[in-house]
């Protein structure tokens, strides 16, 4: 509840015309039957004019519910879906501070859920709120004390049927709230499982498993469907439960005030204000329940959202520290590393010193530690152990806006944004101009395709860049690396969908275009890296080797064997 506090103080004064008009509709409800009993006095007196009189004051009651009806609702809409509004950009504005480790905790699809599903739920507990929970409480209390004043003599029917109302509810909703948290989980796997077959529809057409990822999905879904209606089939007994034991308390009423009507002929006249009173106090306990339920729904669906909220970033920044501007030397002083929730190391006491201006490749077979090693140099993670230092300044005692506009990650992967090439360059430069695009794109030979379009730089990139290809999308993610000129440039194999002629390009671009900037290129390929001023040489998480390709021939046996191995392939 305390999310719900904080996010409400700005509405105060909506939520109290919402609450104040919550109040008058009840109190119109409460009074009509009143007022009705009086109408049936008149109507046995055969009194006109009060019949009339009377009349007038049910219709401007009515009336005056229904305006206070119509208030509470627009005034609880607005709150509602401001406060809703206001938690999802909180939400998500915490999302953006996670580091790596933070998302990994989540997933990607978890964390898309909490921010739509759970603050959907969020939006309906506070409509409930506004409208319902506090309606309830005093259509309860005031029909249950005017029902006693109206039969006293009959006050153990309404306890009787209030005790019996809240013995079943108790069964039913207790039943009940255990499958709102298995919803809430349901629809985090649904909605991965959607995500992950829709971006990897090729490998699944590819491999022809249609059939088996459609049964996967539809055995998350079969059961979520059945835990949906096991709630549904518990709500279907509740409604000819309630309405059981509130049509016996009122069938009750009407024998015994039938029975002494000789003795109490004005129980006659208050008999239907009464019963209407049993079936506001019925109607109040049952929604005032089934609201209560879905409430439930609405308090995990709160508590998720508090775990992202109270979530501690495993990587933050010093922000008392200046904005500097960093040199492209870079430290690794005893460096070690570990992934949360992994004891194995993928980094073991590496440590060098690179020079502002140097090419330095980093080879080693698959697994070897060499992207963990450059996630370490834009702060993507922390070392467990050791010191990462770049310009001279540990990168914990680094701005986080000196950081980001000194190095610049160009990952193997290339994700471009949907929107424009343009918008996306703009990420490596906020105020690039076309000026700056049209260089960065010649240095990552983006220019040749980009340059053919009517509309250059503003043309569009669909979702998912679905209307580039491979090389493509690489291409333009080395622009965006490459346009802000950043004093470190990393390129995690980022040239592996490009033919020969245009890696080769793209390096020669770089030597001449960014010669002040130290470039660190992670290859597979050691053609790749082969005239890099030095080379590092991974292996299961150690640094195994360090120098020149001629050097490392000599002196490496394992990147001799690399160089062989891809020489005899290169052969064939």
């Amino acid at each position: 509840m305390q999310i719900l506090k904080e996010h409400a103080k700005p509405y105060i004064r909506d939520i109290m015309f919402s609450i104040i008009a919550v109040i008058i509709m009840a109190v119109a409800s409460l009074w009509q039957p009143r007022l009705l009993q009086q109408v049936m006095k008149a109507i046995i007196a055969d009194n006109q004019n009060k019949v009339v009189s009377y009349g007038i004051q049910l219709l401007l009651l009515a009336m005056i519910g229904l305006i206070a009806g119509v208030i509470n609702t627009i005034f609880a809409a607005k709150v509602s879906q401001a406060i809703a509004a206001d938690i999802r950009t909180n939400e998500y504005e915490k999302i953006q501070s996670f580091s790596f480790g933070n998302i990994e905790q989540f997933s990607a699809g978890n964390l898309v859920v909490r921010m739509t599903n759970d603050v959907n739920q969020v939006q309906q507990l506070v409509m409930m709120i506004l409208q319902s929970l506090t309606r309830i409480p005093i259509l309860f209390i005031g029909a249950f004390i005017l029902a006693l004043v109206t039969l006293p003599r009959l006050w153990w029917i309404v306890i009787l049927m209030v005790v019996l109302i809240f013995l079943a509810s108790q069964v039913v909703f207790k039943q009940m709230g255990k499958f709102f948290f298995k919803i809430q989980q349901l629809i985090d796997k649904t909605n991965t499982l959607a995500k992950e077959n829709l971006q990897g529809v090729r490998v699944v057409k590819s491999f022809n498993q249609e059939k088996n990822e459609t049964n996967h999905f539809t055995d998350n879904s079969n059961e979520l469907t059945h835990v949906n209606t096991t709630v549904g089939y518990l709500f279907s007994t509740m409604m000819p439960m309630f309405m059981l034991i509130s049509y016996t308390a009122i069938g009750a009423a009407i024998l015994f005030v039938g029975r002494d009507v000789v003795k109490h002929p004005n129980d006659l006249v208050a008999i239907t204000s009464f019963t209407s009173y049993l079936m506001q106090i019925f109607f109040a306990i049952m929604i005032g329940g089934m609201m209560a339920t879905f409430a439930s729904r609405g308090f995990v669906s709160l508590n998720r959202i508090k775990e992202i909220l109270d979530t501690v970033p495993n990587l933050t920044y010093n922000k008392t520290a200046p904005e500097v501007d960093l040199s492209g030397d870079v430290s690794f002083r005893n460096v070690s590393f570990h992934y949360p929730e992994d004891n194995k190391t993928a980094l073991q006491n590496v440590s060098f010193d690179i020079k502002a201006g140097e090419m330095i490749g980093i080879v080693g077979a698959t697994g070897s530690g060499k992207t963990t090693l450059a996630q370490l140099i834009p702060r993507l993670y922390d070392p467990t152990e050791g010191e990462v230092v770049v310009g001279g300044v540990n990168l914990k005692d680094v701005n986080e806006k000196s950081l980001r506009s000194a190095v610049s990650f160009v990952l193997q992967k290339a994700i471009l944004f949907s929107g424009t090439i343009a918008a996306n360059l703009r990420q490596g430069k906020k105020d690039a101009d076309d000026k700056d695009f049209q260089k960065a794109a010649e240095i990552a030979q983006a220019a040749e395709f980009v340059n053919q379009y009517d509309d250059n730089f503003n043309h569009i990139v669909e979702e998912r860049s679905s209307n580039f290809s491979g090389g493509q999308k690489q291409r333009l993610s080395i622009a965006r690396g490459v346009v802000g000129s950043p004093k470190i440039l990393i390129l995690d194999d980022s040239t592996s969908a490009l033919d020969a002629r245009s890696e080769k390009l793209v390096q020669e671009a770089l030597n001449k275009e960014l010669k002040g900037t130290t470039t660190i290129v992670i290859a597979e390929k050691i053609s790749s890296v082969i005239h890099a001023n030095r080379i590092l040489v991974m292996d299961e998480g150690k640094l195994v080797g360090i120098g020149t390709h001629d050097d490392l021939l000599d002196s490496s046996p394992v990147y001799a064997e690399i160089y062989q191995t891809q020489k005899a392939k290169g052969a064939k």
